[in-house]
C-alpha cells in the first residue's frame, strides 16, 4: 500500500552557501516545516531587511521499501516559494518554478539502496523574469511554507505525475432522482491482474454507490439516488474512495470529498446556485499572519475560514495564487464558494517563457483543486493592465481562458479588471463573468461614486455579468475621531465606507459577486501608510486575528442569520465634549441603548436598517453603555476627558485631507483646468515615476504631491518602487484623487527637460 511519510522535521536552513554540502551540515540552523525565511522583514516595513534571495533546506531520511520490493519513491514539495530546485544525494531531482502550487518528482533511482539519503531543497524568492507573480502588493514569502512528504507506492500505483494531482477526478453531476458521480483516476504500469474498486459512501457514512473498472480504463459513471446538494446553507459533502486491487488485495487506495451542486450565472438574476438565485457575499484573503508570515498549519486555515463564515459570508476569493488544500478543504466543509486563481497580477510580462508559467499554474491549480466543490470559479487575471495595456493581453487572456474550460467544463471562469478598464475593452466577453476591482471612496473619488458607476456599466453592457472583485479601505484601531475623512485611517471612516457599501451592494442584488478587500491586514514589504510599515491594513480583522475592526461587524449584522448586536467605538474610549455619537450594529428588529443603567432611546428598525446613532449627554468620568436587543446585547465604556489622546489622530492627516476628496474643486480657484498640457522638453505626468525621480525639482514635485494623495513617499529602490517605477501618474489615475493628474502636471511642465 502507500505510505505518506511526513518530512516536516528535523532540517537543517541557511542563507548563507556557495556550494551544496555533501552531508548534513551541523552548524546550520535547525527548522521544522512549515517555514519562511520572511516571517519578519516581509511584515516589519524595514524594505532594506526584507530578504529575496536563495536559501538552503537539508536533511537526511532513509529509502522506504514495499513489503514485497520493488515499487517507486516520490518526494512531494506541498509548495515552495517561489522557486526550487531538488536534489537528492547531490543529483538534480526536480525543478518548480510558481510559490503557490504542489509538485513531485520520481526520486527512486537517487535513493541508496542502504543508509541515509541527503535531501536539499534550494528555494529562491528572488525576481525572475519568467515566473509570476512579477510583481504585486503583498509580500512574496520565500521558503518551504505548506510541507514536505515522500510517497512510498508499489510499481503499479495510482498517478502520481500528471500536474501534481491527487490522482482521481470526481464529477458529480445534478439528474432526475439524484446525482451521477462520473469517476476518473490514472493508473501508472496496469495489468489485467488490477481492478479499481469505486465507493461513494454520504456524511454518515452509508455507502451510497459502489462500482469496478479495470484498471487500464478506470472511468465510471455511478447514480447516487436522492442526493443531498452542496450549499452554503448546507455543505453536504460525499467520499469517494478508490481502491487499486491486485486479486485479493488492495495495493493502493485515494480518498476524496465532493459535493453535488448545480450553479450558473445571469447578467440580471447574478448568481444562482442549485436553481435558487444566491448573491455572492464575501471577502478576499491571503495566507499570511503576524510574525508567522505565510508558514500555516492546518488550523490556522481552519481557523480563519470559520471567522470568514462567522462574519457571514458565503463565499471567498482566494487571492491572487493557489492556496493550500487546507484552506479549499475547510470551504467545502463549512460551505464558502471560492473563487480560486492564479498569479498572472499586475503587471504583463511579453516574455514567452512568462506566459508557460501561467500556463503552468494555470493546470497545477485546476488538477489539483478540482475535487473541491466549493471552487465554483477559475480565475485568469487581476489587475493585469496596472502596469500598462497591451495588444498582447486580450489573446493571453483568451488562451488562459481556453485552456482552463479545456480543463475543466464544468466551472466558471472569471477575471478582476483594474477600475479605468472601459465599458468597451476587448477584454470583455473573454470569461464567462467578470468582476471589477473599484476603491472609490479612498483612493479617488466618493464612496457614494460607486453605486452610479455600477449602474451606469449594468445600463451599458447589460450583456455582461458583472461582479465587485475587490472594495475597501484602510482602518488602524488606534485612530478615531467625530468627524471621520477620507485618508485619516481612523476605524470611524472605514466603518462608514463599508456601511455604504453594503447597502450599496445590497440594493444591486444582479451584481453576481461582492468581495472585500481583505478580510484580514496582510504583509506587504513595500507598503509604508498610516503608520504602519510593511502591511495592507484594508482588512476587517487584524493581521494577527485579534481584532476584529467595527467594519467587520456591519457585514455580521447584514450577512450573518444569527442575533448580532455590536457598539461601535470601543477603542475610541475617551472623548471630549458633553455629548457624544452612539453608534451601534443589530440585524434586530427592535434596540434599547442604556447609559449609565438609565434607557435613554428606544428604536424599532426600519427594513433593511443595520446601522443605529443617537446623541447623548456624558458624565464626566467613565460612563456605562449597554444596548439590549430581544435576542442579543452588547456593552461598553466611554471616558469623558478634557482633551482627547494624540495618538488618536494620524500626524498630517488634517493636511492630507484638504485634498484628499477632490483636488479640482480645491485648486480650481487658483485657475486649474481639465485639461492637461504636454510642451515638448518639459516634465508632465506621461513621463514614468522613474524618470520624474531623476530629476531633483521633479523629484521634489512628485513626491511632495505622491505623499498627500497617498501616504507614500517615493524612495526609488525601495518601497512599492518596483510596481510602478516604470509607470507614469497617468496610468494610475484610477488610483489617485480627483484632479490630482491636473494639480500635478501644472507644476511638473514648469519644469525643461534637461
Amino acid at each position: 500500500m502507500r505510505k505518506v511519510l511526513n518530512l516536516n522535521s528535523g532540517w537543517k536552513f541557511t542563507k548563507a552557501w556557495t556550494s551544496l554540502p555533501d552531508t548534513l551540515p551541523a552548524d546550520w540552523e535547525d527548522v521544522d516545516l512549515p517555514h519562511t525565511w520572511n516571517s519578519i522583514d516581509g511584515q516589519d516595513g524595514r524594505w532594506e531587511g526584507y530578504y529575496r534571495g536563495s536559501c538552503l533546506y537539508a536533511r537526511t531520511f532513509k529509502t522506504p521499501r514495499q513489503p514485497l520490493g520493488g515499487g517507486r519513491v516520490y518526494i512531494e514539495v506541498l509548495a515552495a516559494g517561489q522557486q526550487a530546485e531538488v536534489f537528492v544525494n547531490g543529483a538534480l531531482a526536480a525543478t518548480h518554478e510558481g510559490g503557490y502550487s504542489a509538485f513531485r518528482a520520481d526520486i527512486t533511482e537517487l535513493c541508496a539502496e542502504s543508509g541515509d539519503n541527503l535531501l536539499i531543497i534550494n528555494c529562491s524568492n528572488e525576481y525572475k523574469n519568467s515566473v509570476y507573480p512579477q510583481t504585486a502588493d503583498f509580500t512574496f514569502y520565500g521558503g518551504l511554507y505548506r510541507g514536505v512528504n515522500l510517497i512510498s507506492v508499489p510499481d503499479t500505483h495510482f498517478d502520481l505525475d500528471y500536474h501534481g494531482g491527487p490522482g482521481i477526478k470526481v464529477t458529480p453531476r445534478v439528474t432526475e432522482g439524484g446525482a451521477v458521480f462520473e469517476l476518473e483516476s490514472l493508473v501508472k504500469n496496469p495489468s489485467p491482474d488490477y481492478t479499481v474498486l469505486y465507493a461513494v459512501t454520504d456524511g454518515a457514512g452509508r455507502e451510497a454507490a459502489s462500482g469496478a473498472r479495470p484498471a487500464d480504463s478506470a472511468a465510471i459513471e455511478l447514480f447516487v439516488p436522492d442526493a443531498k446538494l452542496w450549499s452554503p446553507a448546507e455543505p453536504n459533502l460525499y467520499t469517494v474512495t478508490a481502491t487499486l486491487q491486485r486479486r485479493n488485495e488492495a495495493v493502493d487506495e485515494l480518498v476524496t470529498r465532493a459535493g453535488v451542486r448545480s450553479f450558473s450565472c445571469d447578467p440580471e438574476r447574478g448568481f444562482i446556485l442549485n436553481g435558487i438565485p444566491t448573491p455572492l457575499r464575501g471577502v478576499s484573503r491571503h495566507q499570511d499572519r503576524l510574525y508567522v508570515g505565510n508558514a500555516l498549519k492546518r488550523e490556522d486555515h481552519m481557523e480563519d475560514a470559520a471567522l470568514i463564515k462567522e462574519l457571514g459570508a458565503n463565499a471567498v476569493r482566494l487571492a491572487h495564487y493557489q492556496h493550500s488544500q487546507d484552506f479549499y478543504d475547510a470551504c467545502d466543509v463549512l460551505g464558502l464558494v471560492v473563487w480560486a486563481e492564479i498569479p498572472f497580477i499586475s503587471v504583463y510580462n511579453p516574455d514567452p517563457a512568462a506566459h508557460e508559467n501561467c500556463v503552468s499554474q494555470l493546470k497545477e491549480l485546476i488538477v489539483q483543486s478540482y475535487n473541491h466543490p466549493s471552487i465554483c470559479f477559475w480565475g485568469i487575471s487581476n489587475e493585469i493592465t496596472i502596469g500598462g495595456a497591451s495588444e498582447e493581453i486580450p489573446e493571453r487572456l483568451r488562451e488562459l481562458n481556453f485552456l482552463a474550460k479545456s480543463l475543466d467544463p464544468t466551472r466558471l471562469t472569471t477575471l478582476a479588471h483594474l477600475s479605468n478598464v472601459p465599458v468597451d475593452s476587448e477584454t470583455h466577453g473573454i470569461t464567462d463573468v467578470i468582476g471589477y476591482n473599484h476603491y472609490m471612496g479612498w483612493y479617488g473619488g466618493k464612496t457614494e461614486d460607486n453605486g452610479p458607476w455600477l449602474d451606469g456599466f449594468h445600463r451599458a453592457r447589460p450583456d455582461l455579468c458583472l461582479g465587485l472583485s475587490e472594495y475597501g479601505c484602510e482602518g488602524i484601531v488606534t485612530y478615531h475621531g467625530p468627524a471621520p475623512k477620507c485618508k485619516d485611517y481612523s476605524e470611524e471612516y472605514q466603518a462608514l465606507y463599508h456601511e455604504h457599501m453594503a447597502d450599496a451592494i445590497d440594493a444591486r442584488p444582479w451584481l453576481w459577486c461582492s468581495f472585500v478587500w481583505n478580510m484580514f491586514d496582510f504583509g506587504a514589504a513595500n507598503r509604508n501608510e498610516g503608520g504602519v510599515a510593511g502591511r495592507n491594513n484594508k482588512g476587517l480583522v487584524t493581521i494577527d486575528r485579534k481584532t476584529k475592526k467595527d467594519a467587520y461587524y456591519i457585514y455580521k449584522a447584514h450577512w450573518s442569520p444569527e442575533p448580532t448586536v455590536h457598539i461601535c467605538g470601543k477603542r475610541y474610549s475617551q472623548r471630549s465634549g458633553e455629548t457624544t455619537v452612539i453608534k451601534f450594529y443589530t440585524n434586530e428588529p427592535e434596540a434599547r441603548l442604556y447609559i449609565n443603567n438609565r434607557l435613554v432611546w428606544q428604536t424599532k428598525a426600519a427594513e433593511g436598517q443595520r446601522v443605529f446613532e443617537r446623541a447623548v449627554s456624558l458624565r464626566p468620568g467613565q460612563n456605562l453603555i449597554h444596548v439590549l436587543t430581544p435576542h442579543a446585547s452588547d456593552a461598553t465604556t466611554i471616558e469623558r476627558v478634557e482633551t482627547e489622546p494624540g495618538i488618536y489622530s494620524l500626524p498630517d492627516a488634517e493636511e492630507r485631507a484638504k485634498f484628499t476628496g477632490n483636488w479640482f474643486e480645491n485648486f480650481k480657484g487658483e485657475g486649474l483646468t481639465r485639461t492637461l498640457d504636454f510642451p515638448e522638453g518639459r516634465y508632465s505626468v506621461r513621463d514614468t515615476y522613474e524618470t520624474l525621480c531623476s530629476d531633483p525639482h521633479a523629484f521634489s514635485v512628485i513626491n511632495k504631491y505622491m505623499k498627500l494623495a497617498t501616504n507614500f513617499s517615493l524612495t526609488p529602490g525601495e518601497g512599492n518602487w518596483h510596481q510602478i517605477h516604470d509607470m507614469t501618474p497617468e496610468q494610475l489615475r484610477d488610483r489617485l484623487p480627483d484632479g490630482f493628474l491636473q494639480v500635478v502636471n501644472r507644476e511638473l511642465i514648469k519644469i525643461a527637460k534637461k
